[in-house]
């Protein structure tokens, strides 16, 4: 492994799974290097039926310290709460 090749994400398919989730990090010369060596590393046995490799300059994420001032504007919309509608008397189980 080169220090020098950049950095990948990987993610892995499951065949139970319609989503991706992340299972580690790995250096690679290019995305067909980096599928291929996440193929070798985190698919040993046969659990996967597809793998995303993202170059990890390629991702870019909000900082946790500021997740106050990210998420607290969806308090201000009451209608995406469901304590904002009223529901008939006559629905029992809701």
């Amino acid at each position: 492994m080169n220090s020098d090749e950049p950095l990948w994400e990987i993610f892995i398919r499951s065949k139970q799974g319609l989503d991706h989730k992340h299972v580690g990090s790995l250096h690679a010369a290019d995305a067909k290097m980096a599928i291929e060596n996440a193929r070798d590393v985190y698919t040993r046995r046969m659990e996967g039926v597809s793998i995303w490799a993202v170059e990890s300059k390629n991702i870019h994420a909000s900082n946790p310290d500021d997740a106050a001032s990210m998420y607290d504007p969806a308090n201000d919309k009451v209608y995406r709460h469901p304590t904002f509608y009223d529901l008939p008397d006559e629905l029992k189980h809701m």
